[in-house]
């Protein structure tokens, strides 16, 4: 047995590599290959209705003239509620992770604080917003009429993707926020110190010292939020319905196809359509993911 390897054995390495193997494929790829298979036929979830394979005609239909307005608004709505949430989910939860890692009074009740919303179902958080956005008598509905204001909020078809990006990052930072707060303490203090000697300022030492030492820790980040950001729709359906164009993405035309059919495409419920656009969003995730850590890693080489 080679030295180097960390085991005395190589059967219970097999056996759990094994088994990892086997939960990958069942709860992964057997329905990722489900998916792809469904989406080429016209399955509807009814009992006793014939299922007739289709080809390529579910994906004819996604970029049909009838339904390609509603789709392309969708994607662009999904970039856009990916891209800005995550970019400001990874500058504000690093600012509050350098903040808590100081000698901060208090600094462990506030880190709960920061991280409770995490821990909050869709629902709850739903709610929560709902009512905080309550266009009657809500708190800020009371503050925006001070200025002689009465907006409609997620009514608004200009301000609700940015109330949900608003929600989204409240609802998520605190996982950046720890995730950085881990790489923080890794960070050698003798850096800082010889930053100091050398004069640095505050905002010098974190160009230079901290972001570069959190490289790996950004991209990390930065692919879990883009990731989560392009698949989310609950919170847009618990918000705003369903069918407003306004907060309509790629995810929630995925379920409301899949689970009772969309009226603002003027389809019904087919799951095999719905599986297509799955596949057409797994397409854009996978694209949008490979470009960002390519260019990730060039970075982290470069710091």
């Amino acid at each position: 047995m080679s030295a180097a390897f960390p085991f005395p054995h190589r059967a219970p390495v097999r056996l759990t590599v094994t088994i990892a193997a086997l939960v990958i494929g069942v709860f992964a790829i057997v329905p990722a290959v489900g998916v792809i298979v469904i989406s080429f036929t016209d399955i509807r979830g009814l009992p006793y209705l014939p299922v007739n394979f289709v080809g390529i005609q579910n994906y004819i239909d996604f970029f049909s003239a009838a339904h390609l307005g509603y789709n392309l608004n969708a994607i662009k709505n999904t970039l856009i509620y990916a891209v800005v949430a995550t970019v400001v989910q990874i500058v504000l939860a690093l600012l509050i992770a350098v903040l808590l890692n100081g000698r901060l009074r208090g600094r462990t009740f506030l880190r709960a604080i920061v991280f409770l919303p995490t821990v909050l179902g869709v629902v709850v958080t739903g709610l929560i917003w709902t009512l905080v956005f309550n266009p009657n008598n809500g708190p800020a509905a009371s503050i925006w009429q001070l200025f002689g204001s009465n907006p409609a909020f997620f009514g608004d078809p200009h301000m609700a993707l940015g109330l949900i990006i608003f929600v989204q990052i409240w609802s998520t930072i605190g996982t950046s926020v720890i995730i950085f707060l881990a790489g923080l303490q890794a960070i050698p203090a003798e850096l800082y110190e010889s930053a100091d000697i050398d004069g640095s300022s505050a905002w010098q030492k974190l160009r230079f010292v901290t972001v570069p030492m959190l490289a790996p820790s950004v991209t990390a980040t930065v692919l879990l939020g883009i990731v989560s950001s392009l698949q989310n729709y609950q919170l847009a359906y618990v918000l705003t319905g369903a069918n407003n164009p306004a907060t309509q993405l790629l995810s929630l035309a995925i379920f409301s196809q899949g689970f009772g059919g969309n009226a603002a495409s003027g389809t019904s419920a087919s799951q095999g359509y719905a599986a297509a656009i799955s596949v057409v969003q797994f397409v854009i995730v996978g694209i949008v993911t490979l470009l960002v850590m390519a260019y990730l890693r060039r970075r982290e080489a470069r710091l």
